[in-house]
């Protein structure tokens, strides 16, 4: 049965194989036509691969769009699922413009993963017109464009996410161009195309014409790098060479393999990565990147020096903040004292306003101890209220609230005060200012007080 193509023509004699492939030149159209078997699986070079896992790699710890499936998960359910998986992973594709191709995999997880599409890391909208994302209940996912064309030269992740965790895959899509020729041009009866001449010395100038290579020559490279076991280490170079050289990586003089903690990348300007997630004590030790192509190698060594892991302490108080209140005008100290490990952030508020900075007024301190106090002098009515304190590290958060009442202070009224009366030998004492005494005035005949006979009474 004759091939039919996709501009319906089926006559042997206007087809032609290109390039002994399955595409085929259809002289019947002004434009190439493709058997329906033109789709060709290829196998990326280990730059591109690299420069996937970049893309990967970025993608599984950035935000991302909401998911345009109808798919809904409970946060709180993290931990008695499955984290996705792939049963199949997509392919690789070169094909030339105008052809169609579908991008599949089969994606596994409980509960049901979320999947987003992407295109050289741009995320891709399920209301797109030039793509359409399918899924199908098996998990099964595609991503389908009816005719590629040279934009679509890229490459396409799906990345599927459950609480349970990420992954992701990339499929590269290789457009190659087709000439846009129409009919070919037919000679006369009886004319004969005069060949073009050559020149004698064509054939050698070409011959005569090397490749020219450069050793590896690197442009950036990290020096030695202290990591706390259990966090991320990314060593980054740059490299130049011609041809592109090639980088492996060794520690302590043994290659290192890709796995789920070390990933080689390479990002899109060129610079290289060994990425460790997460570092534990094995990972200590001279690293060596070597870099090389046909002119030669090069390299470079770094130390990595794994800390112990820091142990967490979630803060706590000690001491509380406690009510307090103070005369208007008067200065006023909110104490308290906070442990944690590490040292946590300290962060003031009356009511739902935050102290950012010290004013004139308004002071924020802290020692070495934990002791925590905020000065304010002097109070003033508007200082009234209830203030908090919190303080937070990586192993959580705490916080003390206490309320400070600012009253108006009491005005004693202006009183002369009465001076103090001394004893004397009258049983009366003087009780004015002018040294009045009691007796003299009930008998006038009696000597007055001499002066400075005013002495203090037991009795009063």
């Amino acid at each position: 049965m004759p091939q039919r193509h996709f501009c319906g023509c089926t006559r042997p004699s206007e087809l032609r194989r290109i390039n002994g492939g399955s595409a085929f030149r259809c002289f019947s159209e002004p434009y190439l036509c493709f058997s329906l078997s033109g789709l060709q699986e290829y196998k990326v070079s280990s730059f591109e691969q690299r420069l996937i896992s970049e893309i990967e790699f970025r993608l599984e710890r950035s935000p991302v769009e909401e998911s345009d499936d109808d798919v809904q998960h409970d946060e709180d359910s993290a931990g008695r699922g499955v984290a996705p998986s792939f049963d199949q992973k997509l392919k690789h594709y070169k094909v030339f413009e105008g052809m169609p191709v579908t991008f599949s995999c089969k994606v596994n997880g409980d509960p049901k993963p979320k999947v987003y599409w992407f295109k050289d890391g741009k995320q891709i909208s399920k209301r797109s017109e030039h793509y359409r994302i399918s899924r199908d209940p098996d998990g099964t996912c595609n991503l389908h464009t009816a005719a590629a064309s040279l934009d679509d030269d890229g490459n396409y992740t799906i990345l599927a996410g459950n609480p349970e965790g990420r992954v992701s895959c990339t499929g590269r899509m290789m457009v190659q161009a087709v000439n846009q020729r129409g009919r070919s041009q037919r000679s006369a009866p009886g004319h004969m195309r005069r060949p073009r001449s050559r020149s004698r010395d064509s054939g050698d100038e070409n011959d005569n014409i090397q490749e020219r290579h450069f050793r590896p020559h690197f442009l950036q490279a990290p020096g030695d790098l202290i990591v706390q076991e259990g966090r991320l280490c990314r060593m980054d170079c740059k490299v130049s060479g011609l041809p592109t050289p090639d980088l492996i990586w060794q520690l302590n003089g043994q290659t290192i393999r890709p796995d789920s903690a070390h990933k080689m990348l390479v990002r899109e300007n060129g610079v290289h990565s060994l990425v460790i997630e997460p570092v534990t004590s094995r990972d200590a030790g001279i690293y060596t990147c070597i870099a090389s192509n046909r002119a030669g190698q090069n390299s470079f060594n770094l130390e990595l020096i794994v800390a112990a892991k820091e142990i967490h302490k979630a803060p706590s108080f000690v001491e509380k903040l406690q009510n307090t209140s103070v005369a208007e005008g008067h200065p006023v100290r909110l104490e308290c004292r906070v442990t944690g490990v590490p040292y946590p952030q300290i962060f003031w508020k009356r009511e739902n306003e935050s102290f950012t900075h010290n004013t004139d007024r308004i002071s924020m301190h802290q020692d070495n101890c934990g002791y925590l106090c905020m000065i304010i002098q002097p109070a003033m009515k508007e200082d009234a209220g209830w203030y908090t304190v919190s303080a937070k590290n990586d192993a959580g958060i705490v916080s003390s609230t206490a309320r400070l009442d600012v009253h108006t202070q009491w005005q004693q009224p202006n009183i002369p005060k009465p001076k103090k009366v001394r004893p004397s030998t009258s049983r009366y004492a003087a009780l004015t200012e002018r040294g009045l005494d009691v007796k003299a005035a009930f008998f006038p005949d009696s000597s007055p007080l001499p002066p400075g006979g005013l002495v203090e009474s037991d009795d009063l």
